[in-house]
């Protein structure tokens, strides 16, 4: 990142991409090491458990079909143990994808503030700070997904109270269903940009949060647009994954349906390291647009006091102080 401060608030939405590549041509090792160690484990588990879901929801159905022989007593307690391996399988992907997406969040905004600060980094540099970063980013993310929950509840209330009164039909239902995907979005924006002001400043969890909601006014449009689109690329991949390699027949061939899969392995792995690091270049267009001066030398302090280099800062230090335009 050599743009000067006040050039980094017009970065828009094809300048935000562009600035993307750039860093990743730039350092190609250091993110080629990150991706593979983080995110390509990361997508893994991803597209698996789109294969093991398919097959163990399968095998559900087809226990379930009237042509299955037996006691009712006996069918009820192998559908039971099936549906319980089903979700513990859920519950299991859950745990490890949150885990491995906090790690690599950490690992990528870490590494962008390291080159925009121009300190020295290493692979082991990174994995030595991750898991001091991943602490802060924990609490980020079950702020965040309170607020989900209270959003989905609130949303639920909704539908039922007003759903029933509701003359419309179809009409309700669309408007009812476009509102409730925008605030979502809008929810999942915020907490993407509040993982990266979790790691870039003091602040984090339910603070980060708002400290989000604060730095994104202005620049609402061109996030919306970068999440939409990263979005849109991810839904590509599931599809041409359970299409391809998931429901795929035998006369495709295995070899094809592997290569297929290593294929969305590939791109899906490429789409999350460019979100990340379009997540944190945001973040500092979004400081640079509220005119807050990005004092580097206070943000390499605050990432060396990851690694006991410097003594930790004060709130007041590590905050980013408004300078007249």
């Amino acid at each position: 990142m050599n743009r000067e401060e006040e050039e980094i608030q017009f970065l828009g939405f094809f300048g935000i991409i562009q600035e993307s590549y750039d860093i990743v041509s730039s350092w190609k090792i250091i993110f080629t090491k990150i991706t593979l160690f983080l995110i390509l484990p990361l997508s893994f588990i991803y597209l698996a458990h789109i294969q093991i879901s398919e097959l163990l929801f399968s095998k559900i159905m087809l226990d379930e079909t009237p042509q299955r022989t037996g006691s009712h007593k006996k069918i009820s307690d192998v559908l039971c143990s099936e549906w319980t391996a089903f979700f513990l399988f859920k519950i299991g992907y859950f745990i490890f994808f949150v885990i491995l997406s906090l790690l690599s969040t950490s690992a990528v905004v870490y590494t962008v503030a390291c080159i925009y600060t121009a300190k020295r980094i290493t692979l082991k540099k990174v994995m030595t700070v991750v898991p001091k970063v991943c602490k802060r980013l924990v609490v980020t993310f079950v702020w965040s997904f309170i607020i989900f929950s209270a959003y989905n509840v609130v949303s639920i209330l909704v539908l039922l109270i007003l759903g029933p009164v509701s003359f419309s039909g179809p009409l309700f239902l669309t408007l009812y269903a476009v509102s409730y995907l925008i605030g979502f979005f809008y929810i999942t924006v915020i907490w993407h940009l509040a993982s990266v002001v979790s790691v870039l400043e003091e602040s984090y969890g339910l603070n980060a949060m708002a400290r989000s909601h604060a730095l994104i006014k202005g620049k609402m449009g061109v996030c919306f647009a970068l999440f939409f689109v990263m979005g849109l690329f991810f839904i590509e991949i599931q599809l041409i994954f359970k299409v391809y390699v998931v429901v795929g027949t035998n006369e495709e061939g295995i070899g094809r349906r592997v290569g297929i899969g290593i294929l969305c392995l590939v791109l899906s792995s490429i789409t999350m390291l460019f979100g990340l690091i379009m997540q944190t270049i945001i973040y500092f267009v979004c400081k640079s647009y509220h005119h807050e001066n990005i004092d580097k030398s206070s943000l390499a302090d605050h990432l060396g006091g990851y690694l006991g280099e410097y003594v930790p800062l004060k709130s007041k230090d590590v905050q980013l102080e408004h300078f007249q335009v």
